[in-house]
């Protein structure tokens, strides 16, 4: 048997040998990376609130749309009406001078 621990038939020398060669390497480049001081600022001041500032063209642009969407409805609701109308009058009518009708 090698000398050292041994767990489960692995060398832990050999183990910790991988995780510093390896591992601390590239925690390290890693450090130096947009991602990475992206992790080290929120690992320093945690999650911050982000601030939206208002942009008054945003909320002209959503007056425009209300108003948009409100002049839709008042015609879907015309032309509901207008719908309901007509069929109604060409319920009375005969079925011959129903079926005339464009």
């Amino acid at each position: 048997m090698t000398p050292g621990r041994s767990v489960g038939g692995h060398n832990m020398e050999g183990i910790l040998a991988i995780i510093f060669l390896f591992g601390v390497p590239g925690i390290i480049g890693l450090s130096f990376t947009p991602l990475g001081k992206a992790v080290t600022e929120r690992i320093r001041h945690g999650v911050q609130p982000r601030v939206v500032e208002s942009d008054p063209a945003v909320y002209e642009e959503l007056d425009s749309l209300r108003q948009e969407v409100t002049e839709l409805a008042e015609r879907l609701d015309f032309a509901e009406r207008l719908l309901a109308k007509g069929q109604s009058t060409a319920e009375g009518l005969p079925s011959a001078v129903r079926s005339a009708e464009p």
